[in-house]
């Protein structure tokens, strides 16, 4: 069964906890989304470098629980975007240091690298941002290779609908390569 969103009351209230420095909010946190971070930095950086950033994230909350603003977006939205923006920043730093020690390709491919991972940063943002009703019809008919049929009867709804949420999904997503795109997260792209 797909995961529901996280309320936006528990959103806010998550948030005021961290902000009066309650450890037990930052562990609540990271049980209910350190997979997510995870697997987000492992996108970018790779195996070597995804527990940092995992890490880096999750210290960021504890450190600047204000940063967040639950009446700006959801707080999943939010720690995608930063884990985002922190993988992408890690793995331009660790390549910028691996070639001034020497090592393999050239700075245009440090830049191809940096710009590649930026856009699977984005298509992660993406569908960690679509509402919950996208993302489990993308969810059933890419990762269970259901059809529309197959996916509307999962869900529960008509073929119809199953078709409209498949086809805005896919949208959202074929935006993935504009990183200029309206929605993009900051410091997502080239430049992050």
């Amino acid at each position: 069964m797909p995961k529901t969103d996280v309320p936006p009351r528990w959103d806010r209230k998550m948030q005021q906890r961290l902000a009066c420095g309650e450890a037990a909010a930052l562990s609540e946190l990271y049980d209910r989304f350190a997979s997510l971070v995870h697997g987000l930095a492992h996108r970018v950086v790779g195996d070597e470098h995804a527990d940092a950033v995992t890490r880096d994230v999750f210290a960021h909350v504890w450190e600047h629980p204000d940063s967040y603003d639950p009446a700006q977006e959801p707080l999943r939205t939010w720690l995608a975007a930063l884990t985002s923006r922190l993988a992408v920043r890690r793995l331009r730093t660790t390549k910028t240091a691996a070639l001034a020690r020497g090592g393999p390709g050239t700075a245009e491919d440090l830049e191809r690298t940096v710009r590649d991972a930026s856009v699977a940063a984005r298509a992660d943002y993406i569908v960690q941002s679509m509402p919950a009703p996208l993302r489990a019809a993308l969810e059933l008919a890419y990762f269970q290779r259901r059809d529309y049929r197959q996916t509307a009867a999962d869900l529960g709804v008509t073929d119809d609908e199953a078709r409209r949420r498949l086809r805005l999904g896919l949208q959202l997503l074929a935006t993935a390569h504009d990183t200029g795109a309206p929605g993009a997260p900051p410091g997502i792209g080239g430049a992050a």
